[in-house]
C-alpha cells in the first residue's frame, strides 16, 4: 500500500533521482542523443534530396531517350525515303538505259538488214544482167548465124529508126 499512497519521503527521494538522472543525462547524454537525431535528421534530409535530384535526373533522361528516339526515327525514316528514291532513280535510269540500248540494237538491226537488202537486189541486178547478156548473146548468136536473117535485122532496125 506504500505505492498507491507514497509518502513525502518517497517523493523526495524519487525526484532528487530524477532530478540527478536529468542532470547526468543532460551533461553526458543528451548533445550526443540530439546530435545523433539531427545527423539522422540531417541524412534523411539529403536522401530526400537526393531522390529528388535523382528522380529529376530520371525524368531528363527519359526525356533525352525520347528525343533521341524520335531523332532516331526520324533519320530512319529519311534514310528509308532516301533509299526508295535512290531505287527508283535506279530503276528508272536502268529502263531509260534499257531503252536506249534496245533501239541502238534496232537501229543496227534495221542498218545491216537494210545493207544485205541492197547487196541482195545488187546480187540479183549483177544475175539479172549476167543472164540478159547470155540470152541476148545467145538470141544475137542464132540470129547472125543465118544471112537472111541478119539482113532482115538490120532491115527492121532501120524501118524502127525511121518510123520514130
Amino acid at each position: 500500500m506504500d505505492l498507491i499512497k507514497p509518502e513525502i519521503g518517497l517523493i523526495f527521494w524519487t525526484a532528487l533521482t530524477f532530478a540527478i538522472l536529468l542532470f547526468v543525462l543532460k551533461k553526458f547524454a543528451w548533445k550526443p542523443i540530439l546530435g545523433a537525431v539531427g545527423d539522422r535528421e540531417d541524412s534523411i534530409k539529403k536522401a530526400l534530396a537526393e531522390a529528388e535530384n535523382a528522380r529529376k535526373e530520371m525524368q531528363n533522361l527519359q526525356a533525352d531517350n525520347e528525343r533521341i528516339l524520335k531523332e532516331a526515327r526520324a533519320e530512319r525514316e529519311a534514310m528509308l525515303k532516301e533509299a526508295r528514291e535512290l531505287k527508283d532513280k535506279i530503276v528508272s535510269d536502268a529502263k531509260d538505259q534499257a531503252k536506249v540500248e534496245a533501239d541502238k540494237m534496232v537501229k543496227q538491226a534495221q542498218a545491216t538488214i537494210e545493207g544485205e537488202k541492197k547487196a541482195a537486189v545488187s546480187e540479183i541486178k549483177s544475175q539479172v544482167a549476167n543472164l540478159s547478156v547470155d540470152i541476148a548473146e545467145k538470141v544475137i548468136k542464132e540470129q547472125l548465124a543465118n544471112k537472111d536473117k541478119q539482113l532482115k535485122l538490120v532491115e527492121g532496125m532501120l524501118g524502127d529508126i525511121k518510123l520514130n
